[in-house]
């Protein structure tokens, strides 16, 4: 294969993932907490590859990793006392049966057994690790600095954590991220307040995201043309090859 089609199918394999990274943010755009995806770009040059008259080689435009953005989301307040929302860096914390689970989606419920929860079932942790354990006949309220209380009584601390480096967390679904090395523990957040009857919007910039989605797949269409415009000129060069003269 040529240069000019190896480049162009490295440029349309980078640009099919990030038609899908693009998708994917949109079709989250309004998930509570979402934080949108990003990407860095790296480019690969083959062992083999053989270097042009002036030794340079062909290189082929790849993404190297996916990396989330955790900026701030828009606060919305809706009223409900066990909707929470995160203003400044940290995550809730989760008991899943994975483990310790981390999320910036607040939109909890107290479950009939009693369990401040997620809409998954996975109950909603306290400093000491333990399950926090609602009185339905019981007004809650929650600080700003994360205590949970009933009736003028603590009834537990939510476990707001934060990692000093965010890119070793790996995003699961519906939303929850995953501690990718478990010898670095997260530390309770700072600097950040909790905010009770608010849900945290997710950070999509829609507007800017449709742009650059339709941008992509112009890129796209333009790398096929060069596909197709390598494979012509190939096959005018054979034609004019095998022509026999008369």
């Amino acid at each position: 294969m040529d240069p000019l089609s190896v480049l162009a199918a490295g440029g349309i394999r980078s640009r099919m993932e990030s038609l899908d990274l693009l998708a994917n943010n949109l079709a989250n755009a309004s998930t509570t907490g979402y934080k949108v995806d990003r990407e860095f770009y790296t480019l690969f040059t083959g062992d083999r590859e053989e270097a042009d008259e002036e030794g340079n080689k062909s290189t082929v435009p790849l993404i190297d990793k996916r990396w989330t953005d955790f900026s701030q989301g828009v606060l919305q307040t809706t009223g409900n006392p066990v909707d929470m929302a995160l203003q400044g860096k940290g995550f809730f914390t989760v008991n899943s049966p994975s483990g310790p689970l981390y999320t910036r989606n607040g939109s909890f419920q107290v479950s009939p057994a009693g369990i401040l929860s997620t809409a998954e079932g996975y109950a909603v942790r306290s400093r000491d690790g333990k399950p926090i354990k609602v009185d339905s006949a019981l007004p809650l309220e929650v600080t700003p600095d994360g205590n949970v209380q009933q009736g003028g009584a603590s009834i537990g601390d939510l476990d707001v954590v934060n990692f000093a480096n965010t890119m070793i967390l790996s995003k699961q679904a519906n939303n929850y991220y995953q501690n990718g090395d478990p010898k670095v523990a997260p530390t309770a957040a700072t600097d950040v307040q909790v905010h009770q009857g608010q849900l945290e919007a997710s950070n999509v910039n829609t507007p800017a995201s449709a742009v650059q989605l339709v941008g992509v797949m112009r890129q796209f269409e333009m790398l096929q043309k060069a596909i197709k415009l390598s494979m012509d000129m190939d096959q005018k060069g054979i034609s004019e090859v095998a022509r026999i003269p008369s």
